[in-house]
C-alpha cells in the first residue's frame, strides 16, 4: 500500500489503524540539536482530542499518551529518524459487528475492498480519522522547528457550520484572540455565532440523527519568504495536497480563492508599494503565494469539511455479497468535525512549511 509517506526533506511516514494496537509516525530529515520533549508533542495531540463535555464529538476518549521511541537523546534531536507512538486503548470491536458485511455510505469501505480485495471494517481501519493522530505528532515536531528557526505561527478557526457564517476578522485580531478561540467548543472566535452553530449542530444530531459540514480557516502568519519549488512543487500545490489528504476535506481555497472568478484583474491583483524601506502589498488576494512562491504575507487557507458519514439515519447500501439493504451507522462518532480537524490542518501546514523551509535553506 503506497501513499503513506509525505514530504521531501522533512519526510513523514504514518502507520496504524482505528482499532489496531497503536498509531504512530516516523519522521526522517529533522535537523539535529532541536530541543524536543514528549510534552511538546503531547500539547498538540491533546488539542485534537474530543472535549469530555462535548455533545457534538465522539464519545471515544483515548489517552493518546505520546512516547518518543528514537531520534532524541538527552532532550535534543540527533538528526536520525524520530519514531513516535501512541497506543489505542479504548477499542470496542462489537460496535462494528452489524456492518462487517455492509458498505457504509460515505465511507471508504467499498473503495478499499475494491482496490485491495480486503478491508479492515473495525472503525474503517486505515481510512479512519484516527490516522490523523500521527500527522499531529509529526506536525508538533515541525512546529517546534519553525518556532526556533523562524517567526512563523500557524493557527485556525471555524468560520462556517452548515449555512451559519461567523463574522470576518483580520488575521492580527484572530492571532491576538486565539485564547478565546481555543476555549470555544467549536473553535469559533465569533462567540455569538458559535452559540447558534452549536444549537444547530445539536438539533441536527439529536432530532434528526444526522451530521453537518463546515468551513475552517488556517492562517500561516509570518511565513518565510521565497518558499516553494516551481513548477510541480509550488507551495500552494503542496499545501493543497496536504489538506486534501485529510479524509474529511472536500475543498481547498487559498487567498480569495473561488471569489477570484467574480473579480476583474484590476481587483484581484495585489498592488505593491515601498513603505519604510520594505515591500508592502496593499491587498492579499493571492493568499501569500505568487507563482507558487511565498511572498512573506499571511498564507490564508480555507477548507470545506464534509458532514460525518456515520449517522443514525437509515440509508440504502449494499452488502459484500451484492444484496440491497438499509443500515444506520451506530457507534461513537463526531457530528461536526470542524473543531477537531483544525489541529490536524494546522499541523499538516506546519509539515509543508518546514519541508519547504529546509529545501530553501539547502540551496542558499
Amino acid at each position: 500500500m503506497a501513499g503513506n509517506t509525505f514530504g521531501t526533506l522533512f519526510k513523514i511516514t504514518t502507520w496504524g489503524e482505528s482499532h489496531g494496537q497503536a498509531t504512530g509516525v516516523v519522521i526522517d530529515g529533522c535537523p539535529s540539536n532541536i530541543p524536543l520533549k514528549e510534552s511538546d508533542i503531547q500539547k498538540e495531540v491533546d488539542r485534537r482530542k474530543p472535549a469530555s463535555t462535548s455533545k457534538i464529538s465522539t464519545t471515544r476518549h483515548e489517552e493518546d499518551k505520546v512516547q518518543i521511541l528514537s531520534g532524541v537523546f538527552e532532550g535534543k534531536t540527533t538528526g536520525t529518524p524520530i519514531s513516535i507512538i501512541a497506543q489505542n486503548k479504548n477499542i470496542r470491536e462489537e460496535d462494528y459487528n452489524d456492518i462487517k458485511t455492509a458498505y457504509r455510505p460515505g465511507h471508504a469501505d467499498y473503495t478499499y475492498e475494491l482496490k485491495y480485495g480486503i478491508r479492515d471494517y473495525l472503525g474503517g481501519g486505515r481510512a479512519s480519522g484516527r490516522e490523523t493522530l500521527a500527522r499531529v505528532m509529526a506536525g508538533a515536531v515541525a512546529k517546534k522547528i519553525l518556532l526556533l528557526k523562524t517567526k512563523t505561527e500557524i493557527f485556525g478557526h471555524t468560520v462556517q457550520v452548515g449555512d451559519i457564517k461567523a463574522k470576518k476578522f483580520d488575521t492580527d485580531y484572530i492571532l491576538k484572540n486565539m485564547g478565546v478561540t481555543e476555549k470555544d467548543q467549536l473553535r469559533c472566535l465569533d462567540q455569538k455565532t458559535s452559540k447558534k452553530m452549536l444549537k444547530f449542530i445539536e438539533e441536527i444530531r439529536f432530532r434528526e440523527g444526522d451530521s453537518v459540514g463546515a468551513i475552517i480557516e488556517i492562517i500561516i502568519k509570518n511565513p518565510p519568504k521565497g518558499l516553494g519549488e516551481p513548477v510541480f512543487d509550488k507551495l500552494d500545490a503542496d499545501l493543497a495536497k496536504a489538506m486534501m489528504s485529510i479524509g474529511a476535506v472536500k475543498g481547498v481555497e487559498i487567498g480569495a480563492g473561488f471569489k477570484t472568478a467574480e473579480m476583474k484583474g484590476s481587483e484581484n491583483n495585489d498592488q505593491m508599494k515601498i513603505a519604510g524601506g520594505k515591500v508592502k502589498f496593499l491587498t492579499n488576494n493571492c493568499g501569500g503565494i505568487l507563482g507558487g512562491i511565498s511572498t512573506g504575507e499571511d498564507i490564508v487557507i480555507r477548507l470545506a469539511i464534509k458532514p460525518v458519514p456515520s449517522i443514525s439515519k437509515e440509508l440504502k447500501t449494499i452488502t459484500t455479497s451484492g444484496k440491497n439493504i438499509s443500515i444506520n451507522t451506530l457507534g461513537r462518532h463526531d457530528c461536526c468535525l470542524a473543531p477537531r480537524i483544525i489541529p490536524v490542518a494546522e499541523n499538516m501546514a506546519a509539515i509543508v512549511i518546514t519541508d519547504h523551509f529546509l529545501r530553501q535553506t539547502s540551496i542558499k
